[in-house]
Protein backbone atom coordinates (compact mmCIF):
# COMPACT_ATOMS: atom_id res chain seq x y z
CA UNK A 1 0.00 0.00 0.00
CA UNK A 2 3.01 2.20 1.18
CA UNK A 3 6.85 2.18 0.40
CA UNK A 4 9.28 5.01 1.04
CA UNK A 5 12.57 3.70 -0.76
CA UNK A 6 15.69 5.95 1.03
CA UNK A 7 13.97 9.28 1.98
CA UNK A 8 15.47 12.46 3.36
CA UNK A 9 13.94 15.43 3.80
CA UNK A 10 16.27 18.75 5.14
CA UNK A 11 14.66 21.94 6.41
CA UNK A 12 17.44 24.95 7.11
CA UNK A 13 18.57 23.87 10.07
CA UNK A 14 17.14 20.44 10.56
CA UNK A 15 17.81 16.99 8.93
CA UNK A 16 14.27 15.70 9.24
CA UNK A 17 14.57 12.21 8.04
CA UNK A 18 17.39 10.52 7.03
CA UNK A 19 17.37 7.76 4.58
CA UNK A 20 14.03 5.91 5.50
CA UNK A 21 12.97 3.31 4.12
CA UNK A 22 9.49 1.23 5.23
CA UNK A 23 6.77 -0.88 3.75
CA UNK A 24 3.27 -1.03 5.13
CA UNK A 25 1.43 -3.83 3.20
CA UNK A 26 -2.05 -3.23 2.56
CA UNK A 27 -4.95 -4.27 5.63
CA UNK A 28 -1.98 -3.73 8.38
CA UNK A 29 -2.15 -1.55 11.31
CA UNK A 30 1.57 -0.25 11.47
CA UNK A 31 2.64 1.82 13.88
CA UNK A 32 5.32 3.88 13.58
CA UNK A 33 7.00 4.99 17.48
CA UNK A 34 9.89 8.01 19.06
CA UNK A 35 10.31 10.57 20.92
CA UNK A 36 9.14 13.97 19.93
CA UNK A 37 11.88 15.56 17.09
CA UNK A 38 12.74 11.68 15.98
CA UNK A 39 10.42 12.51 12.33
CA UNK A 40 7.10 11.61 12.91
CA UNK A 41 5.38 14.42 11.97
CA UNK A 42 7.52 14.90 8.69
CA UNK A 43 6.66 11.33 7.80
CA UNK A 44 3.19 11.69 8.17
CA UNK A 45 3.33 14.99 5.92
CA UNK A 46 5.07 12.80 3.19
CA UNK A 47 2.76 9.97 3.40
CA UNK A 48 0.10 12.49 2.90
CA UNK A 49 1.68 14.21 -0.02
CA UNK A 50 1.45 17.58 2.26
CA UNK A 51 5.62 18.07 1.71
CA UNK A 52 7.59 16.50 -0.59
CA UNK A 53 11.02 14.86 0.42
CA UNK A 54 14.76 16.35 -0.67
CA UNK A 55 15.76 13.46 -1.60
CA UNK A 56 14.33 9.33 -2.28
CA UNK A 57 11.06 8.13 -3.64
CA UNK A 58 7.09 7.27 -1.93
CA UNK A 59 5.04 4.74 -3.59
CA UNK A 60 0.94 4.69 -2.85
CA UNK A 61 -0.60 1.55 -4.34
CA UNK A 62 2.48 1.19 -6.84
CA UNK A 63 2.09 4.81 -8.04
CA UNK A 64 4.49 6.98 -7.14
CA UNK A 65 2.96 10.70 -5.62
CA UNK A 66 6.40 12.42 -4.05
CA UNK A 67 6.79 14.39 -7.92
CA UNK A 68 3.55 15.19 -8.84
CA UNK A 69 1.51 17.96 -8.63
CA UNK A 70 -0.95 19.32 -6.53
CA UNK A 71 -3.49 18.87 -9.85
CA UNK A 72 -2.65 15.12 -9.94
CA UNK A 73 -3.03 14.15 -5.95
CA UNK A 74 -6.92 14.02 -6.45
CA UNK A 75 -6.49 9.80 -5.62
CA UNK A 76 -4.63 10.29 -3.09
CA UNK A 77 -7.07 13.27 -1.24
CA UNK A 78 -9.61 10.37 -1.11
CA UNK A 79 -7.80 7.13 -0.55
CA UNK A 80 -6.12 8.64 2.08
CA UNK A 81 -7.12 10.35 5.01
CA UNK A 82 -5.52 11.94 8.72
CA UNK A 83 -6.93 12.64 12.16
CA UNK A 84 -4.84 14.64 13.90
CA UNK A 85 -3.86 15.17 17.20
CA UNK A 86 -5.74 17.73 18.28
CA UNK A 87 -9.31 17.74 17.56
CA UNK A 88 -10.56 21.18 18.69
CA UNK A 89 -7.89 22.61 15.66
CA UNK A 90 -8.64 20.48 13.42
CA UNK A 91 -12.42 21.65 13.19
CA UNK A 92 -13.61 24.57 12.03
CA UNK A 93 -15.53 25.56 15.33
CA UNK A 94 -18.17 27.46 12.58
CA UNK A 95 -19.71 24.45 11.23
CA UNK A 96 -22.07 21.90 12.11
CA UNK A 97 -20.76 18.75 12.67
CA UNK A 98 -22.81 17.19 9.86
CA UNK A 99 -20.89 20.04 7.77
CA UNK A 100 -17.48 18.45 8.74
CA UNK A 101 -18.25 15.15 7.97
CA UNK A 102 -19.44 16.62 4.56
CA UNK A 103 -16.51 18.63 4.09
CA UNK A 104 -14.31 15.61 2.22
CA UNK A 105 -17.21 14.78 -0.10
CA UNK A 106 -17.87 17.93 -2.11
CA UNK A 107 -21.66 17.29 -1.05
CA UNK A 108 -24.68 16.87 1.51
CA UNK A 109 -24.94 13.14 2.36
CA UNK A 110 -27.24 12.68 5.18
CA UNK A 111 -27.03 9.24 4.63
CA UNK A 112 -23.62 9.25 5.16
CA UNK A 113 -23.56 11.17 8.64
CA UNK A 114 -25.74 9.22 9.65
CA UNK A 115 -23.93 6.27 9.16
CA UNK A 116 -20.67 7.76 10.20
CA UNK A 117 -21.98 8.67 13.06
CA UNK A 118 -23.19 5.67 14.05
CA UNK A 119 -20.08 3.63 13.02
CA UNK A 120 -17.82 6.43 15.72
CA UNK A 121 -20.76 5.89 18.60
CA UNK A 122 -22.48 9.31 18.61
CA UNK A 123 -26.13 10.02 18.34
CA UNK A 124 -27.76 10.89 15.30
CA UNK A 125 -28.68 14.35 16.40
CA UNK A 126 -24.66 15.15 16.71
CA UNK A 127 -24.71 16.43 13.18
CA UNK A 128 -26.99 19.72 14.23
CA UNK A 129 -24.16 21.06 16.57
CA UNK A 130 -21.17 22.48 16.76
CA UNK A 131 -17.68 21.13 17.74
CA UNK A 132 -17.46 23.34 21.28
CA UNK A 133 -20.47 21.14 22.53
CA UNK A 134 -18.36 18.47 22.42
CA UNK A 135 -15.78 16.84 24.94
CA UNK A 136 -12.55 16.56 23.72
CA UNK A 137 -12.90 12.50 23.14
CA UNK A 138 -16.69 13.34 20.92
CA UNK A 139 -14.64 15.64 19.22
CA UNK A 140 -11.82 12.97 18.01
CA UNK A 141 -14.74 11.12 17.13
CA UNK A 142 -16.10 13.38 14.72
CA UNK A 143 -12.59 13.83 13.23
CA UNK A 144 -12.48 10.27 12.39
CA UNK A 145 -16.00 10.37 11.62
CA UNK A 146 -14.82 12.95 8.68
CA UNK A 147 -12.27 11.41 7.99
CA UNK A 148 -13.78 7.96 6.84
CA UNK A 149 -16.32 9.79 5.16
CA UNK A 150 -14.81 9.56 1.82
CA UNK A 151 -14.27 6.06 2.15
CA UNK A 152 -10.61 5.76 2.23
CA UNK A 153 -8.16 2.82 2.05
CA UNK A 154 -5.60 4.01 4.24
CA UNK A 155 -6.27 5.91 7.76
CA UNK A 156 -3.44 7.97 9.38
CA UNK A 157 -3.92 8.83 12.77
CA UNK A 158 -1.25 10.96 13.88
CA UNK A 159 -0.84 11.11 17.79
CA UNK A 160 -4.86 10.72 18.22
CA UNK A 161 -5.14 10.31 21.65
CA UNK A 162 -2.38 12.14 23.07
CA UNK A 163 -4.50 14.92 23.79
CA UNK A 164 -7.17 13.24 25.88
CA UNK A 165 -7.60 11.94 29.50
CA UNK A 166 -6.44 8.41 30.62
CA UNK A 167 -10.00 7.10 30.53
CA UNK A 168 -10.72 8.13 27.18
CA UNK A 169 -7.85 7.29 25.40
CA UNK A 170 -8.94 3.73 25.29
CA UNK A 171 -11.96 3.88 23.71
CA UNK A 172 -10.72 5.81 21.13
CA UNK A 173 -8.16 3.03 20.68
CA UNK A 174 -11.01 0.21 21.04
CA UNK A 175 -12.57 2.74 18.18
CA UNK A 176 -9.80 2.62 15.90
CA UNK A 177 -9.26 -0.84 16.08
CA UNK A 178 -12.91 -1.78 15.48
CA UNK A 179 -12.91 0.79 12.71
CA UNK A 180 -9.92 -0.32 10.84
CA UNK A 181 -11.55 -4.33 10.93
CA UNK A 182 -15.30 -3.23 9.75
CA UNK A 183 -14.04 -1.46 7.18
CA UNK A 184 -10.62 -3.27 5.80
CA UNK A 185 -8.11 -0.49 6.53
CA UNK A 186 -5.01 0.49 5.98
CA UNK A 187 -4.09 1.82 9.60
CA UNK A 188 -0.85 4.02 10.10
CA UNK A 189 -1.10 4.98 13.32
CA UNK A 190 1.48 7.44 15.03
CA UNK A 191 2.60 7.53 18.57
CA UNK A 192 5.41 8.64 21.01
CA UNK A 193 4.12 5.74 23.32
CA UNK A 194 5.31 2.00 22.29
CA UNK A 195 2.61 1.12 25.08
CA UNK A 196 -0.41 2.39 23.16
CA UNK A 197 0.72 1.50 19.21
CA UNK A 198 1.48 -2.10 20.83
CA UNK A 199 -2.10 -2.33 21.95
CA UNK A 200 -3.41 -1.09 18.09
CA UNK A 201 -0.69 -2.00 15.90
CA UNK A 202 0.59 -5.69 14.56
CA UNK A 203 4.00 -3.88 13.26
CA UNK A 204 5.83 -1.05 14.09
CA UNK A 205 8.75 1.10 13.21
CA UNK A 206 10.84 2.70 15.92
CA UNK A 207 12.46 5.87 15.24
CA UNK A 208 14.66 8.52 16.85
CA UNK A 209 16.54 11.35 15.49
CA UNK A 210 15.29 10.79 11.50
CA UNK A 211 16.02 6.98 11.61
CA UNK A 212 14.09 4.35 12.34
CA UNK A 213 16.05 1.87 14.48
CA UNK A 214 14.16 -0.71 14.32
CA UNK A 215 11.23 -2.19 12.80
CA UNK A 216 9.27 -5.55 12.56
CA UNK A 217 6.05 -7.82 14.00
CA UNK A 218 5.10 -5.97 16.85
CA UNK A 219 5.49 -8.35 19.21
CA UNK A 220 9.46 -9.46 18.36
CA UNK A 221 9.94 -5.82 18.84
CA UNK A 222 8.12 -5.46 21.90
CA UNK A 223 9.52 -8.55 23.57
CA UNK A 224 12.89 -9.12 21.91
CA UNK A 225 14.29 -5.39 21.57
CA UNK A 226 17.27 -5.61 19.11
CA UNK A 227 18.17 -1.58 19.58
CA UNK A 228 18.85 -0.04 23.10
CA UNK A 229 16.62 2.85 22.21
CA UNK A 230 13.67 0.78 21.57
CA UNK A 231 14.34 -0.87 25.27
CA UNK A 232 14.17 2.38 26.46
CA UNK A 233 11.60 3.49 25.24
CA UNK A 234 9.53 -0.07 25.90
CA UNK A 235 10.68 0.47 29.85
CA UNK A 236 8.98 3.81 29.98
CA UNK A 237 5.65 3.22 28.55
CA UNK A 238 3.05 3.74 30.27
CA UNK A 239 0.67 0.66 31.03
CA UNK A 240 -2.84 1.96 30.04
CA UNK A 241 -4.54 -0.94 31.93
CA UNK A 242 -2.43 0.19 34.91
CA UNK A 243 -3.17 3.85 35.05
CA UNK A 244 -6.71 3.07 34.51
CA UNK A 245 -6.83 1.10 37.59
CA UNK A 246 -5.09 3.78 40.04
CA UNK A 247 -7.30 6.04 38.39
CA UNK A 248 -10.61 4.48 39.40
CA UNK A 249 -9.16 3.30 42.59
CA UNK A 250 -8.54 6.99 43.83
CA UNK A 251 -12.32 7.82 42.68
Amino acid sequence: MIELRDVHRHYRRTHALRGVSLTVETGRRFGIVGESGSGKSTMVRLLAALDQPSSGEIFFQGKRIDNLPERRLGFLRSELQVVFQDPMGSLDPRMRVRDIICEPLGRTDDVRVAELLDAVGLPADAGRRYPHQFSGGQRQRISVARALAPRPSVLVADEPVSALDVSVRKQILDLLTDLADRFELTLVFVSHDLGVVRRVCDTVAVMRAGEIVEQGEIAEVYDRPRHDYTRQLIAAAPNLRAELARLQGGQ
